[in-house]
């Protein structure tokens, strides 16, 4: 087969960063269709638009997600890519693998697909790019035989996906993986199965620093943090201080709430517990000399998303604190997640996700529909608008709002 230029797609291999048409060639050289592929991409840089279309749904018995169809609009000019369907396999928690599972995964891969891959998704998973349909369900049993099972696609639970948490990182406030497996194994059914309006991502990060960026792209994030005051090692504190490190104007001065406080005289540091954010500043900067405190658990958000019917939303705080304890199963997390779907499903539009809802919908039906008590960690901002009327149910025996305000 004589190779066909692709001028505009070499202008991306030149620099010094590595190039994804570099890993399309080498694929080509096995693979007519991701030789069919590097033509369909040259034109469309050619063209200014895309070939592809999406024909029709595909899948597995049984499953309602997984794949996800896709044909190039001119099946007579391109034939090995007329059918080039996505397969998505659920990745382990925190992206650990063996170098036999990854060639197990590769190996299964270019028996069947064009063994194009991608490591991994926006959510997760190890995206397979371009396979026949008559050879989707014999690609998934051989996954399954090898003990791998399919990621979430179209109006489900997306995949679950996880920082690498206690595994490698000293600043996990909670088992991030253990809770992402776990999960996982609890909502199969909604993983496999489309039943919502739309989809819906849980994200687990283990702390604020927030690696997997749950608040800006995840329905249900889970963001590690702690109850108490945050703890120093004052002795450390003194070490930096030997180095020049700037405490003052590095670490006090840039805190968000001001709630640090550096003695010169005793090079010690001090904090107003109350009033720590808890955003993990301090931590980065020190991590010999500061650590998060002793009590640990989560914040649940809820409402993190891009564009779709609205515009792109940050997730709002919901519970402040949850303990994440896997002794008890992580029972209290699924409960609060049952409760927010079952509303969503209930009242969200097509196409709306669960943020989109609340939005609709407003923030205060959506709490009192959950069985969320109202708290001022939820407010995302004060309150502009006079004309806020109290409900009866938003009210103690003591007529006291029951974040604490009088009437």
């Amino acid at each position: 087969m004589t190779e066909k230029k692709t001028p505009l797609l070499d202008e991306l291999e030149k620099g010094k960063w590595p190039s994804f048409v570099t890993e399309m060639k080498r694929a080509a050289v096995k693979s007519k269709s991701a030789g069919e592929l590097l033509q369909v991409l040259e034109r469309s840089y050619v063209e200014h638009r895309g070939h592809w279309k999406h024909g029709g749904i595909v899948g597995v018995r049984g499953y309602g997600g997984g794949v996800i169809g896709r044909y190039v609009d001119e099946p007579e000019t391109y034939p090995n890519v007329a059918e080039f369907h996505t397969v998505r396999i659920n990745q382990p928690s925190g992206f650990f693998y063996n170098t036999k599972t990854l060639r197990t995964i590769c190996d299964i891969w270019e028996k069947y697909g064009s063994g194009l891959t991608n490591m991994h998704g926006s959510t997760g998973d190890v995206i397979l790019l371009g396979c026949k349909t008559e050879d989707i369900q014999t690609i998934f049993d051989e996954y399954s035989e090898a003990g791998f099972d399919l990621g979430g696609s179209g109006s489900c639970l997306r995949t679950t996906n996880c920082c690498v948490g206690p595994g490698r990182c000293e600043y996990a406030c909670y088992d991030t993986l253990e809770a992402c497996y776990n999960i996982t194994n609890e909502f199969m059914d909604e993983l496999h199965r489309p039943m919502w309006p739309y989809k819906s991502k849980i994200k687990f990060s283990g702390c604020a620093n927030d690696c997997t960026g749950a608040i800006a792209r995840a329905d249900i994030s889970v963001i590690g943090t702690w109850r108490d005051s945050i703890q120093f090692n004052q002795a450390a504190v003194k070490e930096y201080a030997a180095k020049n490190f700037d405490i003052q104007g590095q670490v006090c001065d840039k805190c968000p709430t001001k709630c640090l406080t550096y003695n010169k005289e005793t090079q010690e540091l001090s904090v107003v517990a109350e009033d720590c954010t808890r955003c993990m500043h301090c931590i980065n900067m020190m991590p010999k000399a500061v650590k998060a405190g002793k009590e640990r658990g989560a914040s649940l958000l809820v409402g993190g998303k891009s564009t779709i019917v609205q515009s792109a939303f940050m997730s709002s705080v919901i519970v402040p604190f949850i303990k994440m304890d896997p002794e008890n199963d992580f029972e209290e997390f699924k409960d609060v997640v049952r409760r927010i779907w079952e509303w969503w499903d209930e009242n969200g539009k097509s196409r709306e996700r669960i943020g989109e809802t609340i939005f609709r919908l407003g923030m205060g039906k959506f709490l009192r529909e959950v069985e969320i008590p109202p708290v001022p960690q939820q407010v995302l901002r004060p309150r502009a608008n006079p004309y806020v009327f109290w409900q009866q149910d938003d009210l103690d025996k003591s007529g006291t709002a029951l974040d604490g305000s009088k009437l």
